[in-house]
């Protein structure tokens, strides 16, 4: 079975997982640095400004990560030995504009970047780079409340437009958020929000400052294709379709339900408007969007080009009470345990067949191409004395995830760009701030108290993964 030819076969990485060097090169504190404890609502470094840069509250893991910046060189040239098409990076925020409101940007983070570009180009791997991942500057969250206000559309405009047009040479496929629709599950992470759940005002502020990042996101579209007509701009969400736990067509409905409040803010972004279902939610939730008579052109005019998506796992919902019961962890999105799927140790329920339910539903929807830029397994690994790494386990998942992914594409005719095997190299994980749930191909002997040297060992996956692309594009070829 063969793909088309030029499909990106690759890994992905995050700057606030990875990087490190948080206050280095004129980079001040962004959002995840004060991860896990601000996600808990543990929020006094932020909002008190003397407190800042202090560090005995906790162990803030992204702060050193996993030493990318200072290891990035060598870290491309391991990552070329495996073959990848493409690699998935971010722009830290706060590289480029430290508080977020500078006049000028920082030569020194975008130097960085240019040349972390040029060494991905060195090795003919596409880069793919999401202008916010998870990342907002601490003094526009303690200024402005982060994404409440308005006023972070026009920074972000400022700042996507800065990196468009210093790397309009070196990057051609964008991603304006990451996991947009992870604001409404943890809003500090997707969206540098101080709100608890209890907030009788938690939806409001939520869907607004989602409306926000909406907004924000079709100006950084209108500013790209200005800059260069060729690039190609897409979305992101955390996907994963719900199935009803029953035929009884009750469950069925409510599958239906939690899927369409899954699509609200991508339906934006694919299609330049709110939903009638959407419309109607808002109503029920008591949600009133702090709307302009010229947002509906901006979001109508300037919608994506692709649409990227992580998949980890299916999601269940049921009506009834008993099956309510039986919940897993689900990473954030809270889902009924599924009894014909195995589960992993964080809650992951491993279901391939899931992937191609899922690009089907999102093709069907949205009729432009798809791009799986995260997909991969958190488990625990083991470092032989011989600094061997035998992850069999990962092999069968990733394989089984592009047998599903070919069939959507071969016999479904679903267009997808890629595949992006998420954390390619092991890094800390976004919520939790933890070494020890590993996705990588490639073993970073890093600890969850901060413990190892940092050294890289290839796992047997890293050297199956390569295989399997020169295979793959063999086919191509053929």
């Amino acid at each position: 079975m063969k793909l088309k030819s030029g499909f990106l076969w690759g890994g992905a990485l995050a700057a606030n997982q990875c990087e490190g060097a948080y206050l280095e090169d004129g980079r001040l504190p962004a959002s995840s640095d004060f991860l896990p404890d601000a996600a808990h609502g543990r929020w006094n470094a932020m909002l008190h400004p003397t407190n800042l840069l202090q560090t005995e509250y906790d162990y803030y893991p992204s702060r050193e990560a996993t030493d990318f910046y200072h290891r990035y060189k060598d870290d491309i040239r391991l990552l070329s030995e495996c073959g990848i098409k493409a690699l998935r990076l971010s722009i830290s925020w706060t590289r480029i504009f430290p508080t977020g409101e500078e006049d000028t940007p920082n030569e020194q983070g975008l130097l960085f970047y240019e040349d972390l570009f040029t060494e991905c180009r060195k090795y003919s791997i596409e880069p793919v780079v999401t202008l916010c991942h998870f990342d907002v500057p601490i003094p526009l969250i303690q200024k402005y409340g982060s994404w409440r206000s308005r006023k972070l559309i026009s920074l972000y405009e400022k700042y996507a437009s800065t990196v468009f047009f210093r790397y309009r040479d070196l990057v051609k496929y964008w991603l304006t958020f990451n996991e947009v629709n992870m604001i409404t599950h943890i809003p500090y992470l997707g969206g540098g929000l101080l709100v608890d759940k209890e907030d009788p005002d938690f939806n409001q502020i939520v869907y607004n400052a989602a409306h926000n990042q909406l907004l924000a996101s079709a100006c950084a579209v209108r500013a790209g294709k200005q800059i260069n007509p060729d690039f190609k701009i897409g979305c992101m969400m955390a996907a994963g379709s719900f199935y009803p736990y029953s035929c009884n067509p009750n469950d069925v409905m409510e599958a239906c339900i939690c899927n369409n409040k899954n699509y609200i803010f991508i339906d934006v972004q694919m299609n330049g408007s709110y939903s009638g279902f959407a419309r109607n939610y808002f109503q029920k939730l008591g949600v009133t969007l702090e709307e302009k008579p010229e947002d509906a052109a901006l979001l109508a005019q300037n919608t994506c080009d692709y649409l990227g998506f992580s998949y980890y796992s299916s999601r269940l919902i049921s009506t009834n009470p008993e099956h309510l019961k039986k919940v897993a962890d689900g990473n954030a999105v809270t889902t009924l345990r599924n009894p014909y799927l195995s589960i992993t140790k964080w809650g992951r329920q491993i279901d391939p067949v899931g992937l191609r339910v899922t690009m089907n539903d999102l093709y069907s929807r949205y009729h432009k191409p798809l791009f799986i830029v995260e997909n991969g397994l958190g488990v625990e690994d083991k470092l032989e004395s011989d600094n061997s790494i035998h992850d069999s386990y990962r092999i069968d998942y990733i394989d089984s995830h592009i047998a599903q992914m070919k069939k959507a594409i071969l016999e479904d005719g679903v267009e997808c760009m890629g595949y992006l095997v998420w954390g390619i190299i092991d890094l800390i994980s976004a919520g939790g701030g933890e070494m020890d749930k590993r996705y990588g191909l490639v073993y970073v002997n890093k600890h969850n108290d901060g413990s190892g040297d940092l050294s890289r060992f290839k796992k047997d996956s890293f050297y199956w993964y390569g295989q399997k692309i020169q295979n793959e594009c063999h086919e191509e070829s053929l």
